[in-house]
């Protein structure tokens, strides 16, 4: 697959916690690093996002007493999933993997800031209405397709990737540059997988790029 000006790699929250050692890991975060490392080279256009909760966030299970990571609370825009308590604003946890290269990224986009809305997605809160500007940002540059690599298939890789599709972008995952919370059969990844496809994303790996 040739690439051009108008392709862009997306680097989804590559982050200490969600990577080995990290409050909330990935099976194989830190694995993936030199691969993503290894492909950003590739393109001209790259943009890294990074998951940025302030303290009390609402997604953390500690901010809702009696409850317990992976439990489900509703709220105004609907279920949110409860986790520990995971990449807080100005701590190492929040901190892109010291491994990860890619001096050349133009842009460092935030979510996940706004204390009592979730975002998995960087085109978008899970609100459906708090958007971020990535799509206008990605548009003004011209770009047309779209890679996405990083942290986690399951939730912000996945949904990063379908806002992109809805966006009007060629959308594409690399399959060995992203991780993945549960990867074991019947998880988490593989339900992930089959949502992005039947989104229209497509799955592909490293060695199917020039």
């Amino acid at each position: 697959m040739k690439l051009s000006g108008t392709d862009a790699l997306v680097v989804v929250d590559m982050q200490n916690d969600f990577c080995e050692g990290g409050a909330l890991p990935t099976a194989d975060g830190h694995e993936v690093v030199p691969v993503i490392n290894k492909v950003g080279q590739k393109f001209h256009n790259v943009v890294l996002t990074q998951d940025w909760h302030p303290e009390g966030h609402v997604s953390f299970a500690s901010a809702h007493p009696g409850k317990k990571p992976l439990e489900t609370v509703k709220m105004s825009y609907g279920d949110q999933i409860l986790w520990p308590d995971h990449v807080v604003q100005n701590t190492w946890g929040a901190e892109f993997h010291p491994d990860l290269n890619l001096p050349h990224a133009q842009l460092v986009i935030r979510k996940g800031y706004l204390k009592d809305v979730d975002s998995y997605s960087a085109f978008c809160m899970v609100d459906g209405l708090t958007k971020t500007g990535l799509a206008s940002y990605l548009k003004e540059r011209g770009i047309e397709r779209i890679f996405v690599a990083g942290c986690a298939i399951d939730y912000c890789v996945g949904g990063l990737a379908t806002d992109a599709v809805k966006s009007g972008f060629d959308t594409y995952i690399i399959d060995d540059a992203t991780a993945s919370i549960d990867p074991s059969p019947d998880a988490s990844a593989d339900k992930a997988w089959r949502d992005v496809g039947a989104a229209g994303v497509t799955r592909i790996a490293s060695s199917d790029l020039d």
